[in-house]
């Protein structure tokens, strides 16, 4: 008799198994190998990212020690220097995530090649009973302080161990199902199975400190069969709570929780890997909690972009209703873990709501994330900027631009998805498509210059003509719904019906959980037009939503505007007010921004005038874009909500003597140097809603900014109002500081005739005996324990 090892057996009755299981999502996605995307929107976006984004990333990882730590974890190479975090190893395998779907999309011999490499060097660092993590495998002499003195110790705190697990398992998935090769499978499994053997009630009970390991097992077991892999991510979930954090929502047990807390991305893969526990197991209680979760979210902490994570303090959900827009993490990670969990549950219920968060979170808060060059990249995408925000070349914590690679070639996945003989159309996009249905193989053809035109011909090709029901989608935003839930609304309903057609006939449907249901029997060249009505509107907040009280931002079909400072007068943006009832015209230039649709109407600035309370009003032309390209030419001012009331509105400020000088200081980033002198008056120190500078991380050390004016000036009162962040940032109110002028090339302390004062939610108001002077200096000594930093320095 022949001997096969457990991993053979498991592999080889892979189809077996897969086919054993009775019990999943009911609605299956059509998988992303069958879906061929043509169009002019997502196909160039995916062949930049195949062609630009993926080897950048790759170079990148190289050039940061991402790889190394795996050659030197397998003593390959010498030393044991490695990157910043625990958790880089996941950038290594979900840039693998990505090239692999790319490759699937288009061959590519020499990416396919060194993907190969990569994970024979994956395989070398891992030890003998499947353990791979390479910050202790290295072994080296001054450890990282989140790793802990063993394995696990630190799982539940900074470690990240099973969240590189989970990203491994993710990885070898994908790698398996676009190129059927099962090198990087064979390491995951063998990583699972120590996974199996050493967590467990009566084991190692302990939970993920960062999620994600729960979707990965899962994964595993759909290719495997081996219900341990299952079993464990339901142990990893059900071991959570109630005694840990909200931070990483170990304050209760899963099934407990409803509404959502903390850190964003961590929320939102737990809750993607609930809906894929609770898909498989029919656990109601995790249904529950997950509804529950979801409608929290869209009713309460969901922005217009679909972004989620509203404050910087953890990554974090904020209170209910608490959507800053300046200050807005939103970062892209979180987005990405969005769109998962959306489509879960549209697996799990069938409702086209789930697919309108999907959506807008897609073409807006995600693709906001990278350029459109493929190299520069936003970790947080905030809705408003007075320049500070711009993109980045690189990220220590890379995250962000690794999720990317991964994700955009998997978007044709998420267009079509079937249950039994009904098939959805989630989303629209020009591509041609093998479908299996019980009823009959077809193929389906899309064409469409979606989302510019809402214009989508279906055409229905079964090898033989057959009975199913296709699912259309009809967006919220087509009628009178621009998110589920009561978090937004639009000013005016749409004035135009959705149209469908068939064979060019006016065609009966019902709809049925938003979705148009055409029940037929088919048959070869069918074609089906739907025609979706493409008016620009205008969404207002809920009026608990304080930061966009008096203002309404601009949607066209599911893309949100912006106003953007080069296109706009004097490139400002925040001093434009528009009438909630302007009407605005659309036009495609093809030449602006690798080609968008811009949104032109009349608006008024608003300027504040020296002397004098009383604004100056100007009618002006005013331009949105989409605002997924914004920042796309340097950094700049801009504005997602756009004030119709005055009182939201920022007139731009008359110029002063610190407007007009030059601020320099003991640190060289020109974004936070100028946010001293924007004139902004913050509600209180720990106001982020516009810029701020800050000196963080330093602490116990003297510091200084200085004014060098335009002419000579008689000066006589300096006010300084301090950025402090307590309790949860690192920002306090320094010590002490005092104002010199220049005279004669030498810095003299001024001769106050008030107090020095240092207090928070205030401006410090120190007056002198008058000074003529070109430049005037600030300093102060930071807190030993804090840095500290300045929201606005005025000089009178």
């Amino acid at each position: 008799m022949m001997k096969f090892d457990k991993l053979t057996v498991v592999l080889s009755l892979f189809s077996v198994a897969v086919y054993a299981q009775k019990k999943d999502y009911p609605i299956q996605p059509v998988a992303f190998t069958h879906v061929h995307v043509n169009d002019g929107f997502w196909a160039p976006k995916m062949e930049v990212n195949a062609k630009v984004t993926i080897p950048y990333t790759l170079q990148q990882c190289r050039l940061d020690g991402r790889v190394d730590n795996f050659l030197r974890a397998s003593k390959t190479i010498p030393g044991d220097k490695l990157s910043a975090f625990p958790f880089d190893d996941t950038d290594i395998y979900k840039v693998i995530e990505g090239a692999s779907y790319a490759m699937q999309m288009k061959a590519d011999p020499a990416m396919d090649k060194y993907v190969d490499t990569l994970i024979s060097i994956i395989g070398a660092a891992q030890e003998k009973d499947g353990y791979l993590y390479t910050f202790r495998t290295v072994n080296a002499a001054k450890p990282h302080d989140w790793i802990g003195a063993k394995r696990w110790e630190k799982e539940e705190d900074l470690s990240h161990e099973l969240y590189n697990s989970g990203h491994l398992f993710e990885s070898a998935a994908a790698h398996y199902e676009a190129t059927g090769k099962k090198t990087l499978l064979n390491i995951a499994i063998k990583n699972a199975d120590l996974l199996v053997k050493d967590f467990g009630y009566g084991k190692v009970e302990e939970y993920p400190g960062h999620q994600v390991v729960e979707i990965g097992l899962v994964k595993l077991y759909r290719i495997t069969g081996n219900k341990k892999y299952l079993d464990l991510a339901k142990f990893f979930l059900d071991v959570r709570g109630p005694k840990g954090d909200r931070y990483n929502q170990a304050q209760a047990r899963v099934v407990d929780q409803h509404e959502a807390v903390g850190h964003a991305v961590r929320a939102t893969y737990m809750y993607t890997g609930m809906a894929d526990v609770a898909a498989i197991t029919g656990d109601e209680k995790y249904l529950k909690a997950i509804d529950d979760i979801w409608e929290d979210v869209v009713n309460k902490k969901l922005y217009i972009t679909g972004g989620i994570g509203a404050t910087g303090a953890g990554e974090a959900f904020g209170d209910a209703y608490q959507l800053p827009n300046m200050s807005a993490y939103a970062e892209t990670c979180a987005a990405i873990a969005n769109i998962y969990w959306n489509s879960r549950m549209f697996q799990l219920h069938g409702d086209a709501k789930y697919i309108d968060v999907l959506e807008r979170t897609l073409y807006n808060g995600l693709l906001s994330g990278v350029s459109l060059t493929g190299n520069r990249f936003f970790y947080p995408n905030p809705l408003a900027s007075m320049h500070q925000h711009q993109r980045s070349a690189w990220f220590a914590c890379a995250c962000c631009i690794s999720n990317m690679t991964r994700f955009l070639p998997s978007v044709p996945g998420y267009v079509y998805a079937q249950d039994a003989n009904n098939l959805y159309v989630n989303l629209f996009m020009s591509n041609s498509s093998d479908i299996k249905l019980p009823a009959a193989k077809l193929k389906i053809i899309q064409t469409t210059e979606y989302p510019w035109e809402g214009k989508i011909n279906i055409q229905v090709d079964p090898e033989k003509s057959a009975a199913f029901a296709l699912h259309v989608r009809i967006p919220g935003w087509a009628g009178n719904e621009p998110v589920p839930g009561s978090l937004y609304s639009f000013k005016e309903a749409s004035s135009t019906p959705v149209s469908i057609t068939l064979n060019g006939s006016p065609l009966k449907y019902t709809i049925q959980k938003g979705y148009a249901v055409i029940e037929r029997k088919w048959k070869k060249g069918d074609q089906l037009s739907v025609v979706l009505p493409m008016e620009t509107k205008k969404v207002f907040a809920n009026e608990k939503v304080k930061d966009d009280k008096g203002r309404f931002a601009f949607q066209r079909g599911p893309v949100v505007y912006c106003l953007e400072g080069p296109d706009n007068r004097d490139s400002t943006v925040q001093n434009i007010m528009v009438d909630k009832d302007a009407v605005a015209t659309m036009s495609f230039n093809p030449q602006l921004l690798n080609g968008i649709e811009v949104l032109n109407v009349k608006g008024v600035s608003a300027n504040r005038q020296v002397n004098s309370d009383e604004l100056v009003k100007t009618e002006q032309d005013v331009m949105a874009i989409p605002y997924y390209s914004w920042a796309n030419r340097g950094p700049s001012e801009m504005t997602v909500w756009i004030p119709y009331e005055e009182s939201a509105s920022r007139p731009k400020p008359a110029p002063t003597i610190a407007s007009k000088s030059t601020v320099s200081g003991s640190l060289k980033n020109k974004q936070l140097l100028v946010s001293v002198k924007d004139q902004y008056d913050p509600i209180d120190s720990k106001d982020t809603n516009y810029p701020y500078l800050h000196w963080w991380p330093k602490k116990d050390s003297k510091e200084y900014l200085q004014y060098d004016f335009d002419q000579e000036y008689e000066v006589s009162e300096s006010k300084v109002y301090w950025f402090d962040d307590a309790p949860w940032g690192g920002c306090r109110i320094p010590d002490h500081y005092k104002v010199l002028y220049l005279k004669n090339g030498q810095w003299l302390p001024v001769e106050n005739t008030s107090k020095y004062v240092v207090e928070k939610d205030k401006f410090n108001t120190v007056n002198f005996k008058p000074v003529k002077t070109k430049a005037l200096k600030l300093e102060l000594q930071l807190p030993k324990d804090n840095a500290s930093g300045v929201h606005e320095w005025i000089v009178k």
